[in-house]
This record gives structure tokens, C-alpha cells and sequence, in this order.
């Protein structure tokens, strides 16, 4: 058995995954209302010889396709799903395929066709070679509205897991061994009793007097949190008309923390704030769980075999049609914001001289809090040991959910970074599956990390994921 097989074959059907990519970024959709994605990804996986189990969790969109028996038990995290606003040609200046329609701003159109030309590639060469092992593919929703993988979870999906991988496309090539942050999703919902706001405001209760008082008692809240803390709300309902006292007004909230214990301690402190606004106001108030996340737990055995993978797998090589783009969107960035970009990978050890960055970089060691940022990725590592990379898809200084973001994504610099992160899981997905001390160790550091702390969803059991709309 020879890896250059493997890599070979990958090599050879690119074409094949660069035209689902493209279809899946040309068919936008976002969270929980996948469903030309999904049935895309569940066509393409039951044709290469999958069982494919669809309606995971009660998420209509999401489904596992599976191949193989036996241990050990290898999992591929994809995803699908869009963000409003953010429709974008493949041009280097803003030009909207259609205004205000959503757009691929964060690459999960290469997320997930990733996950399916690695696993599929492996589904072949485990054929081939007679090797035992079950492989899976995990088809996730709404990972942008941070709990599609918490349902999943929720209904233990991943549980019989030995080890996962997955990636994330971005503006250099790297393991991920840093933590993201632990959230929760919150709405609540006020109710008081209107009346007409000339004639008689005396007789009305405003909901939306309770929400605008929340809100400013969470803004003196900010000052008595944990470092690393963020919280950041929108006014999802604010009445009716100006001269109606409203009787139903919403805010939403996204809280974070270091941990699932520090956010869960910021809700607690949120739920007081808002049973004070409602009290002040003569209003009642109910809430709605709608995510719940745990900050990821990183794997340096398995982020480390990835990185070892880069040793052996040919780099990423750029056109000048792709530098001079590159370099296009760049210049219609805001100075300030590269500056900053540039600065932040830089600390990183990264060079930051060119708008493509093509080296791989690895860090030996795990950053707990590394980023404020959040991911339902964070459940699955909490159930399984997880590794992770990032490759570079667009210019060094691109945001993700930006129209840049999706330009560039969109871009044949982002099927390549696509193409890079499927060998990467799929090469080192195979080492796991014929050395079991791999799988071993991966397991042990995930258990030492753990400390004895075991996942529960973050996700109330009795509510339940929302339905596509279309």
C-alpha cells in the first residue's frame, strides 16, 4: 500500500469537487434551509457507494453517510450553509449577484465538498486495499446560527466516534491548535399591554420599554465579567408603529465565554437583568434557548499528524491571474483593517509579505481561548478527539462574512485551499486508520484534557430545530 495512490486519485478527480463547490456557492441558502446542498452532497455520497442516513436530530438538513465496518470509527465534519447579505460576484470589487441575497462569506460551500472528496477518496482506497475501518461524512447544518452540530450532538450522532477531522478555508494554511469560545443563543421575549401612544400612554405597559432597559443594564453588566467575556444583542421586535404602545417586543443574545461554565454563569446574570427590566416596566418576560455551544477542545497528537501531512502533500502553487486578484482585493480592504489583519497573523509567526500565503505554519502547543470567536465544532470535540487545520482561500487580509470573503471563496484560490485541506484529512485520516496508536494517544490527550467533564448539550431537550422555509 503506497499514500501516493491516495493523493494520486485526488489529484485526478479535482475537477469533479471544484463543479459541486461551484454549484453549492452559486445555490446560496442559510442555516436550516440547506436543502439544495444537502441533497447535492447526499446524491454525490450515495452514487460512490454510501449509506446515507438523512434527517439527523430532527434537522431536516442534516444527514451522515457512511462506509465500512468494524472499528476503528473515523468522522469528517462538512458544512453548507450561507449568510445573508453577502451575494458577490467572483470580481476583486463589490458586485452583488443580487442585492441583500445571501452569499457564501465564510466558504462552507468549501467546508463541506471538502469533507466529501476526502472521504470519498479514502471510501476507494480502503476498497482497494482491503483495509477495515468505518468511515463517516457528517452533513451539518447551520453551523452560522451555532447549534445545527448541538442538535446532532444532542441526539448522539457522535457519540461511537474515535476520532473526527475537519478544517476551515481562511488566509493562510495552519493547525488550528487554539480554542474557540463556548455560547449560548438566547431570545427573549417580552409582553405588556398596549394602548394609543398620544391619547392615553398611560394605560400601556411597553414591552419595548423593558427591552431598552435590558439593554442598558447588560451594557453596566460588561463592566463585571470575566476577561474574555462578549456579549452583543439584536432587537429582534420593536413594535408596530410609533404611535402604539407595544406589547410584544424580542431582543436575541449571543453570550461567550472561556468555557460552557463561564457562559452558563453569564445567562444566569442575563436572566436577572431581564426579570428586572420587566419588573421596572409592569411587563412579563419568557426566553428561548436557541444555541448552545462549548469552546473546542483542541488534539495536538491529531493537529500535529495533519501537519505532518503538509510535509508530503504538493503545496499550493498560485497563477499570476490568481496573485494579481489576490492583490485586487486587497486594495478594496480598508488600510486599517489589513494593518490589523496583517499585525494579528504576524504574532503568529506567519509571513505576511505577500497577499497569498502558501506555507504551512504549526504552532507546538494548545491555546486555551485563543479567539472570541465561536463554533458548534466545540460540541463535537467536547464527544470526540478532534483535529483541525486552516488553508488559505482567499488574500492574507480577507474577513470572513464579508463580500471579499465570499469573492474570494468563490475564486479558483479558494478551490485549490479546498482541494489542499482534502488531501490533508483524507492522508491523515488514513495514517489513523492502519496505526491504532495513533488513534491511542489522540484519545488520551483528549481524555486528559477533558478532566472528567463530560458533555451535555447546551440545547434545552424540548426545543427543537427550525424547519426550512423554502
Amino acid at each position: 500500500m503506497t499514500k501516493k495512490l491516495l493523493l494520486d486519485w485526488m489529484k485526478s478527480h479535482e475537477e469533479q469537487f471544484t463543479k459541486i463547490a461551484q454549484d453549492i456557492w452559486q445555490h446560496p441558502q442559510l442555516g436550516y434551509n440547506e436543502t439544495y446542498a444537502s441533497s447535492l452532497q447526499q446524491q454525490v455520497l450515495r452514487e460512490a457507494g454510501f449509506t446515507v442516513t438523512a434527517n439527523i436530530g430532527e434537522v431536516e438538513t442534516a444527514f451522515v453517510a457512511e462506509y465500512g465496518n468494524g472499528s476503528p470509527i473515523i468522522g469528517v465534519l462538512g458544512e453548507f450553509d450561507a449568510l445573508p447579505g453577502l451575494s458577490q460576484n467572483i470580481s476583486p470589487t463589490y458586485s452583488p449577484i443580487k442585492e441583500n441575497a445571501p452569499g457564501h462569506g465564510c466558504g462552507h460551500h468549501l467546508l463541506g465538498t471538502a469533507g466529501v472528496e476526502a472521504i470519498i477518496a479514502l471510501k476507494n482506497y480502503i476498497e482497494q486495499n482491503q483495509i477495515a475501518g468505518t468511515i463517516r461524512y457528517y452533513g451539518c447544518s447551520a453551523e452560522e446560527l451555532l447549534s445545527g452540530k448541538t442538535f446532532m450532538a444532542r441526539a448522539g450522532v457522535f457519540d461511537d466516534l474515535d476520532i473526527v477531522y475537519t478544517w476551515h478555508p481562511g488566509t493562510y494554511n495552519m493547525t488550528t491548535n487554539f480554542s474557540m469560545s463556548a455560547l449560548t443563543g438566547i431570545e427573549f421575549f417580552f409582553s405588556g399591554r398596549t394602548a394609543h401612544a398620544a391619547a392615553a400612554p398611560h394605560l400601556g405597559r411597553s414591552a419595548l420599554d423593558a427591552v431598552e432597559l435590558m439593554n442598558v443594564g447588560v451594557n453596566y453588566l460588561r463592566e463585571h465579567v470575566p476577561d474574555g467575556s462578549r456579549i452583543h444583542y439584536q432587537i429582534t421586535n420593536g413594535g408596530m408603529a410609533p404611535n402604539v404602545v407595544p406589547d410584544k417586543a424580542s431582543v436575541y443574545y449571543f453570550l461567550r465565554g472561556a468555557n460552557r461554565a463561564a457562559v452558563d454563569d453569564l445567562l444566569r446574570r442575563l436572566k436577572l437583568v431581564a426579570e428586572g427590566a420587566a419588573t421596572m416596566t409592569e411587563t412579563s418576560v419568557s426566553y428561548e434557548i436557541k444555541a448552545g455551544c462549548y469552546d473546542t477542545l483542541p488534539n495536538l497528537t491529531l493537529n500535529e499528524l495533519m501537519y505532518e501531512q503538509s510535509k508530503i502533500i504538493d503545496p499550493i502553487e498560485y497563477t499570476q491571474e490568481e496573485v494579481e486578484f489576490a492583490a485586487k482585493v486587497q486594495q478594496n480592504i480598508d488600510p486599517s483593517v489589513v494593518t490589523s489583519s496583517k499585525q494579528a497573523i504576524a504574532s503568529l509567526g506567519i509571513d505576511t509579505s505577500k497577499d497569498l500565503i502558501a506555507g504551512f505554519y504549526h504552532i507546538p502547543q494548545t491555546f486555551r481561548m485563543g479567539i472570541a470567536g465561536s463554533s458548534d465544532i466545540g460540541d463535537v470535540s467536547w464527544i470526540a478527539p478532534m483535529g483541525q487545520i486552516t488553508t488559505a482561500c482567499g488574500s492574507a487580509s480577507v474577513q470572513f462574512h464579508t463580500w471579499q470573503a465570499t469573492a474570494s471563496f468563490g475564486s479558483s484560490i479558494g478551490m485549490k485551499g479546498m482541494h489542499y485541506a482534502a488531501k490533508i484529512m483524507a492522508s491523515a485520516a488514513l495514517d489513523t486508520l492502519t496505526n491504532p496508536e495513533l488513534i491511542e494517544r489522540a484519545q488520551a490527550e483528549f481524555h486528559k484534557n477533558r478532566n472528567g467533564q463530560s458533555f451535555k448539550a447546551g440545547i434545552p431537550d424540548d426545543v427543537k430545530p427550525p424547519k426550512p422555509k423554502n
